[in-house]
């Protein structure tokens, strides 16, 4: 699959393609030192080219001393192993629809760009005054708790007030069965070390967060995606993908799901936690969209009560993306073995990080922040769908709540290339596909209704929707 993208969408000869193809596979560990290349007339067959072609990119490969010929034996991989690139792990999409590039230009924004497709909250609309309080307040902390490393668990008193928050939606975590983590990223990350090897099959969404493409990809996983419905995963096609793949993890957002905006269903919530169980399926529950519910949808992990549920979130939407802050909430007897892999991989908890959530979090005006940042999210989210359809871009469906619009631009238009088009103005888009395996969704785009409150930003995509 990764050769017929690269084939189609490359725009260098079929030599640069072929040689670009052993690039990839060098730069993904698919061939190591010392390996040996596919055959000549192999390669050619596989790739759809003349046995000349590859002939003249093995021969360019040799003079750059990448690979090595040994006479009657064929072509094999010289030299050292190149830095891991997921770049070229993954298919070679415009750079415009790639889930690193889209990162990349909302994290490196300058001042003046604007950001529509980026995935977090201004930082105007985040508890400005809490967030000073808990800094003050961390100012005063003894030297142990501003110096010491803290510890594989985390910070005890935030962890007793996760348990209490999680028990506001159905799920009983002891605090002992709760780890803190860096970030919602590194629990994924520390869950897959612990729960998948290299080339186990993991189940995603269609869309879904981009940067579980990316993190498995980075763990060498074999992924297979179901479609998404406005009421969770395609059952019948989920069930499909057990028989088929037999996979062992299911990635997934509970509650507010991205990027869609799609609440999972009870009904769908139990179908899949039996087809879960007949399967021996593990599911990784990203939940970092909690606070911003109106009303507690199903949570998978309440329903399993964490048996093959693993529950995670994190801070970094609601309260700051500058502290890095997240959990895991899993059954007792995994809780040591993470916590073995966190100290190996990140020694202690972040103590300073920790104390300043849970002195947020506990401050009284959090709640009643919360309360009407859900008020100015919904006010947004109507006129922001309101602005869109005045030039034919059509929400998915209008989510319950949350940030995210998930849209389909008019027929015979592509999101990959407005975004392109719209950057050159210094607008950040959020095209489908960066959020589809499949490469399904060209023609949607994810809007941050937070963001997307600038005249300029409509004006230009009804421009660029003209070209």
């Amino acid at each position: 699959m990764a050769d017929h993208l690269m084939h189609d969408n490359d725009d260098g000869t079929l030599v640069d393609q072929v040689m670009q193809t052993v690039r990839q596979r060098m730069a993904g560990r698919a061939l190591l030192p010392g390996a040996k290349l596919p055959s000549i007339r192999g390669l050619a067959s596989s790739m759809g080219v003349s046995k000349s072609t590859v002939v003249e990119a093995y021969d360019r490969l040799a003079a750059e001393g990448a690979i090595r010929p040994k006479r009657g034996s064929g072509f094999y991989v010289a030299g050292r192993l190149p830095p891991l690139s997921l770049a070229e792990i993954s298919p070679r999409l415009d750079r415009a629809v790639d889930p690193l590039w889209v990162s990349r230009q909302s994290l490196e924004a300058g001042e003046g760009v604007l950001k529509p497709g980026c995935g977090w909250l201004p930082a105007s609309w985040l508890p400005e005054e809490s967030l000073r309080r808990s800094l003050r307040a961390l100012a005063r902390a003894d030297a142990a708790t501003l110096a010491d490393y803290g510890t594989p668990l985390g910070l005890p008193a935030l962890r007793h007030l996760l348990s209490r928050r999680m028990a506001e939606h159905g799920i009983e975590a002891a605090p002992e069965q709760i780890m803190l983590t860096e970030s919602g990223t590194q629990a994924i990350d520390l869950l897959c070390r612990f729960l998948i090897e290299p080339g186990d099959t993991v189940v995603v969404d269609d869309p879904c967060y981009f940067n579980f493409h990316a993190l498995l990809r980075a763990h060498r996983a074999k992924i297979v995606s179901v479609p998404y419905t406005p009421s969770g995963p395609d059952v019948a096609l989920f069930e499909q993908v057990l028989i088929e793949h037999r996979p062992r993890l299911y990635i997934t957002n509970s509650a507010l799901h991205n990027p869609t905006g799609a609440t999972l269903s009870p009904v769908m919530a139990h179908r899949l936690l039996k087809l879960a169980e007949q399967a021996g399926l593990t599911i990784i529950e990203d939940d970092i969209f909690a606070d911003f519910e109106q009303e507690p949808a199903p949570r998978l992990a309440a329903f399993d009560g964490l048996e093959r549920v693993v529950h995670i979130g994190s801070f970094s939407k609601t309260l700051s993306a500058s502290v890095r802050c997240g959990f895991i909430a899993a059954r007792p007897d995994w809780i040591e073995g993470l916590s073995d892999l966190k100290i190996a991989t990140s020694f202690g908890a972040s103590r300073l990080s920790a104390e300043f959530v849970l002195g947020a979090l506990k401050d009284g005006t959090y709640r009643k922040h919360m309360d009407g940042l859900r008020g100015r999210l919904s006010r947004a989210m109507g006129e922001t769908a309101a602005k869109l359809k005045t030039i034919g871009i059509e929400p998915w469906i209008m989510p319950r709540a949350g940030m995210f619009l998930w849209c389909r631009l008019p027929e015979g238009l592509d999101a990959g290339e407005i975004a392109q088009r719209v950057l050159v103005e210094g607008i950040v888009l959020a095209p489908g596909n960066a959020f589809s395996l499949s490469q399904s969704a060209g023609r949607f785009l994810r809007f941050n209704v937070a963001q997307s409150d600038d005249p300029r930003i409509f004006h230009a995509l009804e421009k660029a929707m003209r070209q």
